[in-house]
């Protein structure tokens, strides 16, 4: 027989600012830009006319209760590539160090206090050491947003699970190259974490606030 303790675990728990994370994931130019628009419309317009409004309030409703914001980006940690993963090498991703592709996009950008970290995996928990500073700073609350939703979204809500936070991902603040994807795989996910929407999560940030005035 399971601890009552661990029986009474849920998801739904209230928002702590000061035990809760916003992860943006892969927000940078190499994932959205001019030739990506033309290759993908439809793509374009979704980053365009929901998921960049949605982040853009997401990332100053987190600021303004004093949560943590964090990015990370595909980028190589060397010049010549050759610490990425043996997928970002089959796949040809091939992001330069210090690359106007690697840079967050500018109406996302990160505060002089806020960490980006590169990673060369789809995992963020396989190629950086975001565990380590999540337990450093007391997250156990994992709000995951950003690109694309069936890769690096996925592994990271699925990561996250696994290794003893509590994920969140915002269904209208990520996004694939297509609605079919991005619908299967919220779905596929759906068991790892608590889906809610941005309106969802600015109603409990607001809360937040409100509770602590």
């Amino acid at each position: 027989m399971q601890r009552p303790e661990d029986a009474a675990l849920s998801r739904n728990r209230p928002f702590d600012p000061k035990r809760t994370c916003l992860l943006l994931i892969d927000t940078q130019n190499y994932v959205w830009n001019d030739k990506v628009a033309e290759s993908l419309p439809g793509f374009d317009a979704t980053v365009r006319q929901t998921v960049m409004p949605n982040l853009q309030r997401l990332v100053a409703s987190f600021r303004e209760v004093g949560a943590e914001v964090m990015y990370t980006v595909m980028e190589n940690m060397t010049r010549d590539g050759r610490d990425r993963s043996l997928d970002y090498k089959l796949s040809k991703f091939f992001i330069g160090k210090g690359s106007w592709e690697a840079k967050v996009l500018d109406a996302l950008a990160p505060g002089d206090d806020e960490i980006v970290l590169p990673k060369t995996s789809s995992g963020v928990f396989n190629s950086t050491n975001i565990e380590y500073l999540l337990r450093n700073i007391g997250i156990d609350t994992l709000v995951i947003t950003g690109f694309l939703t069936d890769q690096c979204v996925d592994h990271t809500v699925r990561d996250a699970a696994d290794r003893g936070f509590f994920p969140i991902c915002i269904s209208d603040a990520c996004a694939t190259h297509s609605k079919e994807r991005h619908v299967n795989a919220l779905a596929a996910f759906t068991g790892y974490c608590r889906t809610l929407t941005t309106q969802d999560m600015m109603g409990l940030t607001t809360r937040s606030s409100s509770a602590g005035e």
